[in-house]
């Protein structure tokens, strides 16, 4: 009956060291709202997604920017800082050898000087009974693994970041382009404008309304010049290099108007939890607050330790190696806190919180990635829609243009509705390559709210 009474007393004690966690409260969906028309494969969009646009010139920026990036390089140091909290936490649970060694004298009028000596080894452990090795092993565990998938995180956003920066650079050179074709054009008509007011052909109004546009046309060539070299710079920073000249030449000819790269597989919902490297952190990081307050419940049970030394001792240096016996003692002890203003109770109350606050930080991370992934989905579809219908308005102002200037020549319209003309043409090119950048970052934008593909730790028990 005492040893019954002896094995319940220590379940009861050891289920009281575990404490009552809830878990975090997520609806996830059953689908997108706004993922008809894409894939629901969930084999997700691969670990080099960005290779989906087909530019060997992204491709090269992205792997330079990862190779050369210096947050890549910090968040990778904290992983491997991780793995070392592990080994020293599992250190700690272990025996410790240690070696001691002592020289002493003392002086008296009747002894004289009676000189000691003596070397010590000892051994002492820490025994765990009560969850804390346990608890300090998961929460290193949990470190790992958050630690790991924070640097996916890291290496996700920094991909993203280069595509992005790189559609912008190529938005502001067909930008910049379409500014010197336009400078080019308003230059030759007001050169004709010019003729034709010197034969008396054209009045001075119209010459001055010619030369606005030229001017206006000469104001915007440096702003996307200076847009074109600032954007370049900031690429310099994300490939971790040193500031450079602009090297690319293409004019922003990449930007395709009716652009789809290869099809995207949203899959579902519930994939999301498993791939995105933002919640998967948030996870560990709640797995390793519970385990901090499983640290925190353990210290307020008693603690038990061993320790032994032994060694060999004499009145000389010369005498520790002479066939003097070995004398050892050993000590066990047991220590229960009983009082201490609180401040044990306390401590797990505020790992305690802070598990729930790790909680309520995965609850609100699943919620964002959720609508990241829909703003996307709805990104993607409206923009195509305005897109298309801008492209249109470009072709039809062409030819309004087109038209009044021949009607100017004829002297069957006035410069006025030229300057109209040529300015909407001018507007519409600008936002048509504006929304078309966009809708490839839009692209960019889908892939980084679905995790892209990285992978990070497993399980950390």
């Amino acid at each position: 009956m005492k040893t019954k009474l002896t094995i319940t007393a220590a379940v009861v004690m050891l289920a009281a060291c575990t404490p009552k966690f809830y878990p975090p409260q997520v609806a996830t969906p059953d689908r997108y709202i706004y993922g008809e028309g894409f894939s629901q494969d969930t084999t997700g969009v691969g670990e080099r997604w960005w290779e989906l646009f087909g530019d060997t010139t992204l491709n090269a920026f992205v792997e330079r920017a990862l190779t050369n990036n210096r947050d890549v390089a910090a968040a990778a140091a904290r992983v491997e800082e991780a793995r070392a909290n592990l080994r020293n936490v599992r250190a700690q649970y272990l025996p410790q050898i240690g070696v001691g060694a002592s020289a002493g004298g003392e002086y008296t009028p009747e002894t004289k000087i009676v000189q000691s000596y003596a070397v010590e080894p000892t051994l002492s452990w820490e025994l765990s009974l009560f969850g804390a090795l346990r608890n300090a092993k998961r929460a290193a565990k949990a470190e790992i693994a958050a630690s790991e998938w924070a640097l996916a995180g890291v290496r996700l956003s920094l991909a993203a970041e280069v595509a992005t920066t790189y559609f912008t650079l190529l938005e502001y050179e067909r930008d910049l382009s379409i500014a010197r074709q336009t400078l080019q054009l308003r230059r030759e008509s007001a050169a004709l404008i010019d003729s034709m007011f010197r034969y008396g052909m054209s009045d001075g109004v119209a010459l001055e309304q010619a030369r606005s546009l030229v001017y206006t046309a000469e104001a915007d060539v440096p702003q996307y010049s200076r847009a074109v070299e600032q954007t370049w710079l900031s690429m310099g920073i994300l490939l971790g290099e040193t500031p450079s000249r602009v090297q690319l030449s293409g004019a922003g000819l990449r930007l395709l108007t009716d652009y789809r790269p290869a099809e995207i597989p949203v899959g579902l919902p519930s994939e999301l939890l498993k791939r995105r490297p933002d919640i998967r952190e948030a996870h560990f990081n709640m797995l390793q607050a519970a385990a901090r307050a499983g640290q925190a419940r353990s210290a307020r049970f008693p603690s038990i330790s061993l320790t032994a030394k032994g060694g060999v001792a004499s009145g000389s240096i010369k005498g520790l190696t002479a066939a003097n016996p070995w004398a050892w003692d050993a000590l066990g002890s047991i220590a229960e806190p009983i009082f201490g203003f609180g401040k044990l109770r306390n401590a797990e109350r505020a790992a305690m919180a802070a598990y729930t606050q790790s909680a309520k930080t995965y609850e609100q991370t699943v919620l964002t990635a959720f609508a990241d992934v829909e703003k996307a989905l709805v990104a993607i579809t409206t923009y195509r829609d305005q897109t298309g219908r801008t492209g249109e308005l470009v072709l039809s102002n062409d030819r309004i243009a087109t038209m009044t200037r021949a009607l100017y020549r004829s002297g069957l319209s006035d410069y006025l509705d030229v300057i109209d003309a040529e300015r909407s043409l001018y507007q519409t090119q600008m936002e048509l390559v504006n929304l078309v950048a966009q809708q490839y970052i839009n692209y960019v934008t889908l892939c980084k709210a679905l995790g892209g593909g990285w992978s990070g730790s497993g399980n950390p028990d």
